[in-house]
């Protein structure tokens, strides 16, 4: 059995709970890297020993420490720009809650909020929180309700990571479509403009080396200045990168 993305995103270890062995497996067999899966600046070895869990599907969507980590740096380099009192940081699809993890450490004094409306997902993400004792607040609610109950600061940056299930909006051949993520890119940042009127907002959403151009062109009119970057950790094709858009502000070093 190999364990790629099919089985564990679409197939049926979808919503079991991984072994050690099988979160290893999933990065031999697809990146030629046993440690491929590490979260919270962990190795799976690591994390697991301590009682972390992931769901298959989480294993695949998570993105991982070296991603996290190089996505929270860019951010906080523009943010910087912003010259905001202080930072409030909202995850509307939690998952395994490492992106927002990373984001904290490089916006140093940052609130966190994350939502999961996935059961199974938040209770392990949640549990894992815990055992880690980091001080992001996961709710269970998907992220339209919760952001009713979310509100910015004057002198607040609202920095939004995008990054809801792909599903099959990521075509091998003509590549990732925003448009038909789970909800669509666009639907989401037209809720965060929205809800947040009077703040500035950064908004980064998590896309692929290779992107449809219409669904990109309609989230960017959305905003007063973007940007896009690829990062190469992986063989061609298989590169994440973000896709960056500012509201109510612009940043001068971008």
């Amino acid at each position: 059995m190999k364990y790629d993305r099919e089985l564990l995103l679409l197939g049926k270890k979808r919503n079991d709970v991984l072994t050690l062995h099988e979160v290893q497996q999933y990065g031999l067999d697809s990146y030629d890297d046993a440690d491929y899966v590490s979260l919270y600046g962990l190795a799976p070895a690591d994390w697991f020993a301590m009682g972390i869990r992931v769901l298959g599907r989480t294993a695949v969507e998570c993105t991982r420490d070296r991603l996290a980590a190089a996505i929270a740096s860019d951010v906080a380099r523009v943010a910087a720009d912003a010259k905001a009192g202080s930072h409030l940081v909202i995850d509307p699809f939690a998952g395994s809650g490492n992106t927002l993890y990373w984001l904290l450490r490089h916006l140093p004094g940052a609130v966190g909020v994350a939502f999961e409306n996935d059961d199974s997902v938040f209770r392990l993400t949640s549990s894992n929180m815990a055992l880690l004792g980091l001080p992001i607040r996961v709710f269970d609610i998907d992220f339209e309700h919760g952001l009713e109950h979310i509100a910015a600061a004057q002198d607040q940056l609202v920095v939004a990571f995008i990054a809801p299930p792909w599903g099959r909006a990521l075509d091998p051949e003509t590549g990732l479509d925003l448009s038909r993520t789970e909800p669509p890119v666009e639907m989401i940042v037209d809720r965060l403009v929205s809800r947040f009127q009077h703040a500035k907002l950064l908004c980064v959403v998590q896309v692929h080396e290779r992107l449809k151009p219409a669904p990109v062109a309609q989230v960017a009119s959305r905003f007063d200045w973007t940007g896009l970057k690829t990062y190469d950790f992986n063989r061609p094709g298989q590169n994440h990168g973000i896709f960056l858009g500012s509201k109510r502000w612009t940043p001068t070093q971008a």
